[in-house]
């Protein structure tokens, strides 16, 4: 059998199972909140045209108003000045928009401490354990966030110190940003670095080193807990702006039953 209709035919028959990891789009949907005197963009809503009336009788659509980055969605080279040369969301190679899911599950770590900061040597322990990544990886960052997906307030978890949510530490992003086998990485936080992110050195050190090398991020991900740690696949699917920094984006896992 050839490996189109053998794919085709597993999913079919549910031996290989289609799992969404994406937050829903909706006015509700929570997003980032960055402070004075820096602009917000402006978050997602429906204008209707028509709904089976006068201006269209046999059809109801809808304008769309949204930021490029608003609820799941991929952040291009082009989104930081450390990629400004790069990709923008359209030139991303669809191939890097497939790959092997590497989940990391560090939800009991980021419980305990809403600022926890994944490192190299906790990556390289989970290496230890599950093997080396594979080409094309994508390395999800797994801290049970997504259970806060449905309120704004509990998603960025801000106080009078900034936002609380966890991340990477600058040392643990630039070595990945130098690891030839990642294309991107993925976390169920409103972005990709930790809240208390502007506080490392570089700033947002996610954004600055892995855009800067050619790899991309996604956010607002869920159901990484019905992921194994190795073995499923991840699909990527953003709209292809041209010139676009980033797009809201539906991500798929496919994952053997």
């Amino acid at each position: 059998m050839s490996l189109i209709p053998e794919l085709l035919g597993a999913i079919g028959s549910g031996s290989l199972r289609v799992v969404d990891l994406t937050n829903k789009l909706q006015a509700s949907t929570p997003t980032l909140r960055l402070p004075e005197p820096f602009a917000n963009l402006i978050d997602f809503s429906l204008e209707t045209v028509s709904a089976y009336d006068e201006p269209g009788p046999f059809w109801k659509h809808a304008n769309i108003h949204t930021g490029e980055h608003i609820g799941t969605h991929i952040d291009a080279p082009i989104h930081w000045i450390s990629g400004r040369d790069g990709h923008d969301v359209s030139e991303i190679p669809p191939a890097r928009l497939f790959g092997p899911a590497a989940v990391l599950d560090f939800s009991a770590e980021a419980q305990a401490d809403n600022d926890f900061l994944l490192d190299v040597h906790h990556i390289e322990a989970w290496e230890a354990e599950h093997g080396a990544f594979e080409r094309g990886t994508w390395l999800l960052l797994r801290t049970g966030w997504d259970r806060f997906s449905d309120s704004q307030e509990a998603f960025l978890n801000a106080d009078e110190t900034g936002s609380h949510t966890p991340g990477f530490t600058a040392e643990c992003a630039a070595w990945l940003a130098e690891r030839p086998e990642i294309s991107g990485v993925g976390v169920e936080t409103v972005g990709i670095d930790a809240g208390r992110g502007a506080e490392l050195d570089p700033p947002f050190p996610v954004h600055y080193h892995l855009l800067g090398a050619d790899k991309y991020g996604i956010t607002s991900l869920q159901n990484l807990s019905l992921l194994p740690p190795k073995g499923a696949a991840i699909v990527v699917a953003p709209l292809p702006i041209v010139g676009g920094t980033g797009s809201p984006a539906r991500v798929y896992a496919l994952v053997e039953a």
